[in-house]
């Protein structure tokens, strides 16, 4: 038998557990906003352009505010997971993955500066270079390609999507070297002839043009584009779903009423948002990702395909049936 002294010692256990789970599952207000950033650019650059926006949401949730930079975007994902982040900018894919591991939910998103919304996945080669799309995917093992980070929407999802599955290609079988790198760095790379073509997307070039400097000018008049994906959806902003729902409603009235209405404030705040090439926030949730969802799906079952796989194959249907329902739902609304 337990003896009454481990009993108790038990119960006292067991209720201080049930204790630390019920507070674990209350929301805990923070007492810093963790914002994180992916370095798609140099920090410093990355700093420069986000700095006056998050000392503006610091002074107007009443919180201090800290960049979070991430190398990658698996970074910023684990960062959000274990709450070392609360809230942050993240690509389709990135946030896809954020919201599937990392008890995350989109209630934002970007809109694009100029132009209708969304932006292109591209692949830019050396001007003069003589390479083509054509040459691209001779798959000779002969070019030295460039990609995104692993979890980056256009500098690796999109191009295997549109481009090499539906081809039946791999890039790591295709060129003789694969470098994965930020959107800035294979700008660079392709200029200076360091890598002969790179993935990279229409708002980090215009990013880059942005900058006007001597360095920017020249690489972006050295570089030529072979190839141009469809339009991706512009970038969902996330935060995690367990933050103190009161910090959630400070955040919400800072995002939607920043860079709005008419004077002086406004269109200084919009000048920042600018500089982190957006107009205001729109509302958003987990239904923007829809259409990366459907890009993953249909690039799996190309790949299925390809192989032969039919467990994979079904999968890859199942989950572009579940897609294609939840539009004729959201229609219906």
């Amino acid at each position: 038998m337990i003896s009454r002294r481990l009993a108790l010692a038990l119960a006292a256990g067991l209720a201080l557990a049930a204790c630390g789970q019920e507070q674990d599952a209350k929301p805990v207000a923070p007492t810093v906003v963790n914002f994180s950033i992916m370095s798609t650019e140099g920090r410093q650059t990355q700093m420069d352009d986000w700095g006056p926006f998050l000392a503006d949401m610091e002074k107007s949730i009443g919180i201090p505010v800290k960049p979070f930079f991430g190398t990658n975007y698996t970074s910023l994902i684990e960062a959000m997971r274990f709450r070392q982040t609360d809230v942050g900018w993240f690509t389709n894919q990135s946030g896809l993955e954020a919201v599937r591991r990392a008890n995350g939910e989109v209630f934002a998103r970007t809109v694009k500066p100029n132009g209708p919304d969304g932006y292109e996945a591209v692949i830019v080669v050396k001007k003069g270079s003589g390479i083509t799309l054509d040459r691209l995917l001779k798959c000779d093992r002969k070019l030295n390609f460039g990609m995104g980070d692993a979890k980056s929407t256009s500098g690796t999802l999109a191009p295997m999507t549109y481009l090499f599955a539906p081809r039946g290609l791999d890039p790591n079988t295709c060129f003789k070297t694969v470098r994965s790198a930020n959107h800035e760095a294979n700008l660079f790379s392709v200029a200076q002839g360091l890598l002969d073509a790179a993935t990279n997307n229409t708002a980090s070039m215009e990013r880059m043009e942005m900058l006007g400097t001597e360095m920017s000018k020249k690489t972006l008049a050295s570089l030529d584009v072979i190839w141009t994906s469809p339009t991706i959806p512009e970038d969902p902003m996330v935060r995690r779903k367990d933050l103190d729902p009161a910090v959630k409603a400070k955040i919400d009235a800072f995002m939607f009423s920043y860079g709005t209405g008419e004077g002086p404030e406004a269109e200084r705040q919009r000048k920042i948002l600018e500089r982190i090439q957006t107009k205001p926030f729109k509302h958003a949730d987990d239904t923007h990702l829809l259409p990366v969802r459907e890009m993953e799906a249909a690039g799996q079952l190309m790949q299925a395909r390809t192989k032969g796989d039919a467990p994979a194959m079904r999968a890859a249907q199942a989950e572009l049936d579940r897609i294609a329902a939840e539009r004729k739902a959201l229609a219906a609304q």
